[in-house]
């Protein structure tokens, strides 16, 4: 599949950019393979807890958030944990503010995998964003890595419109020229983001 995607995305990128076309060529097939080795909701605040920072300081917020648990169901610890223990832990006031906001939503039930996987990306980005501090940047990437949706062009994405227009051009809207690879749009996205990473500095 990912080498038809590949071949295909060649195509349709040779007719919008040569450029755009040698860094797919380049980059070669790419795999979307979703992950879910946590429970949605922690996913969910973990990616909050990130939003911003550099890998490294996120893992390093999201160890301190996990140990603050003491072992406990982490949706059960920000249900019940102060704001300032979560702010000790290195979240802002509003990252703090938004994981306790999920932990209500899951409580209540409103974060049911089964249920949340029936539905379009578009009906999703709308139950997740109806949480308080959950945006669009961060439904989007729930459903592009938990959910594996093959077809989620992320215009928040800072690093995946940069580099799109990059290769495209600037006066083009990005959404137009995503439009193109759809039904398969996460892959355009996975291939901006390899891209960045496999140019040097």
């Amino acid at each position: 599949m990912s080498d038809a995607i590949h071949t295909h995305f060649i195509a349709i990128a040779k007719d919008l950019s040569p450029a755009l076309a040698d860094a797919i060529a380049h980059t070669g097939p790419i795999q979307l393979v979703p992950s879910q080795d946590m429970p949605f909701p922690d996913r969910l605040c973990r990616a909050i807890a990130g939003q911003q920072l550099s890998l490294k300081a996120a893992a390093t917020i999201w160890g301190r958030v996990v140990d603050s648990a003491v072992n406990r169901p982490l949706i059960e610890h920000f249900a019940e944990a102060e704001a300032e223990a979560l702010r000790a832990c290195g979240l802002s006031a509003a990252k703090s503010k938004a994981v306790r906001a999920v932990a209500e939503a899951a409580l209540a039930g409103q974060l049911d995998v089964a249920a949340l996987s029936k539905l379009d990306a578009r009906d999703r980005a709308q139950r997740l964003t109806a949480i308080w501090g959950v945006g669009q940047w961060t439904a989007d990437m729930m459903s592009i890595f938990y959910f594996g949706d093959p077809d989620i062009w992320p215009d928040g994405d800072v690093t995946a419109r940069k580099t799109l227009e990059k290769l495209t051009s600037p006066r083009r809207k990005t959404v137009r020229t995503a439009a193109r690879f759809a039904p398969h749009r996460s892959y355009l996205a996975l291939y901006m983001w390899r891209h960045v990473d496999a140019t040097p500095d």
